[in-house]
């Protein structure tokens, strides 16, 4: 079917209809990944607290979008599994006890929140990323556990380790329900990808063994000196399996990882980092980080970089120059501490810091663009002006999600037959039958011909939706502007030019 979207407001456009080869090309769109991560394990981003109403819920997380939308991202993380439950509809794992106060409890009125969250987000243009913890199983070892959840169907799967319990990723069990988790999430939902953050053997604890000594006997060599790489290629099997899978199911769906930030010291190996982190990707949580994406088994490596350009064990400039220099294969971005932001903290307390390490990844050849931690800290009125450093400067032009031509890289077919009465803008688009040249977003193009009053670069507008109001700001003045569309696909290949409408305010 043909989609039709709509560009309204009020007042008198004069306008001129024509087919010009000067309209804007499609190169000229920026790609840049800006994402921010969306926690809901302990309530810390959303919903605020447990078994709010469903109303509540929806407001709360509408007000998010909106804010991130403000602020010029393009892209959620929003934590889905948190520990072994469930923001969607599985029968595979229960109701997450963050989202309804009682784990197995459905939402009442009942509601999908992945869906609903996925839907709104699509509306402003943002994609959605299913965040999930692969192997935590609990947030306490305290806490009530629904008769669903692992630890009573198969607490052979499970090792107390601290005050959690961890699946334990040694048993070919476990790794195939991660599998069959998100096979059915991949399946069931229109997410733009799948992601997974740094927890995957579970961080050290001193004085205190992982004690997954049966099934190294059972599916290992049994010889302490091999278990480190034995760990590491039992997550080597969830990764390359996990890819292969989502892409069989939808080859669009990106699937990438965040890892801890120092991959191994330079003490440890010589190809590591001028660091002197107290834990490492490859030694202590068991992530070869390099060999996933040498091999192509993440579309992106999201390194959580939470130090300053002045820390001393480690910092952001070493940092993000080693990654810069290690990955050359698929996409790099930047995970940034924005929690950390606070004007009593040393280094911490400068209000450019990671404005800094914005503009310093974007020099570097391999970084496409940077996500934060976590989303509530853009509402704190101490965060020493970071939200407006984006907002006004950083962000103000908004930004694609960058391609990946090693998935696909064919544009969708451009839109046509462009209509504008008053300042309703109208298109059609033409239907496919390939889901990956399926036209997903629009970019509205404003090319002001002169100038009055303070405009951020050329007007760009991303919308998902087949209707868009031109807001009011103070940047349109009367004054002569180019109009383009340009339809963007699941893999932000954008498409051809239309043909460009000259118009005056």
């Amino acid at each position: 079917m043909n989609h039709k979207g709509f560009f309204t407001g009020a007042g008198m456009v004069f306008l001129l209809l024509i087919h010009s080869i000067n309209a804007v090309k499609a190169q000229d769109i920026p790609q840049e990944l800006r994402g921010v991560w969306v926690a809901t394990v302990a309530n810390i981003d959303w919903p605020s607290r447990p078994g709010l109403d469903v109303e509540t819920q929806k407001s709360e997380a509408l007000a998010i979008l909106d804010k991130q939308q403000a602020l010029g991202m393009n892209a959620v993380f929003f934590q889905v599994r948190p520990a072994a439950d469930a923001f969607f509809a599985s029968s595979l794992e229960p109701w997450s006890r963050f989202l309804t106060g009682l784990q197995g409890t459905a939402p009442q009125p009942y509601y999908d929140p992945l869906a609903f969250w996925i839907s709104e987000a699509h509306k402003r243009g943002l994609e959605l990323h299913a965040w999930l913890n692969p192997f935590r199983a609990s947030f306490s070892a305290e806490e009530t556990l629904h008769p669903t959840h692992a630890l009573h169907r198969h607490p052979e799967w499970l090792l107390k380790y601290g005050e959690r319990y961890y699946f334990d990723p040694g048993l070919p069990e476990v790794r195939k329900h991660l599998l069959l988790v998100v096979a059915d999430l991949v399946a069931r939902y229109d997410v733009d990808g799948i992601h997974f953050d740094d927890y995957f053997y579970p961080y050290p604890i001193a004085g205190e063994a992982f004690a997954d000594t049966l099934s190294f006997s059972l599916y290992g060599s049994g010889i302490p000196e091999e278990l480190g790489d034995w760990r590491r290629e039992n997550v080597n099997r969830v990764i390359r399996t996990l890819n292969d899978t989502i892409k069989h199911l939808k080859p669009w769906v990106k699937f990438g990882v965040s890892p801890f930030g120092v991959w191994r010291n330079k003490a440890s190996d010589p190809a590591g980092s001028d660091t002197r982190a107290g834990v490492q990707c490859y030694d202590d949580l068991y992530a070869d980080i390099l060999l996933w994406e040498h091999r192509g088994w993440v579309d992106y490596v999201m390194p959580q970089i939470y130090w300053t350009t002045r820390d001393v064990p480690a910092n952001f400039t070493k940092l993000i120059h080693w990654w810069n220099q290690n990955l050359e294969h698929r996409h790099l971005y930047v995970g940034h501490a924005l929690y950390k932001i606070n004007p009593g903290a040393p280094y911490w307390d400068r209000p450019s810091e990671i404005p800094d390490q914005i503009r310093m990844a974007r020099e570097l050849s391999s970084v496409s663009g940077s996500v934060f931690f976590s989303q509530r800290h853009f509402s704190r009125s101490d965060l020493l002006g970071m939200a407006d450093s984006l907002s006004r400067d950083l962000y103000c032009r908004p930004a694609l999600t960058p391609n990946m031509p090693w998935i696909d890289s064919l544009p969708p077919m451009p839109v046509f037959n462009i209509e504008l009465l008053g300042r309703q803008l109208s298109w059609y688009s033409r239907p496919v039958q390939d889901p990956l040249n399926e036209s997903r977003r629009y970019v509205i193009y404003l090319n002001p011909l002169t100038r009055k009053g303070r405009v951020c670069g050329p007007i760009w507008f991303v919308t998902g939706e087949v209707e868009f109001n031109l807001p009011r700001r103070p940047f349109f003045q009367r004054s002569r502007y180019e109009l383009s569309i340009i339809a963007v696909d699941r893999l932000s290949n954008p498409s051809s030019k239309s043909e460009t409408i000259k118009m005056r305010f």
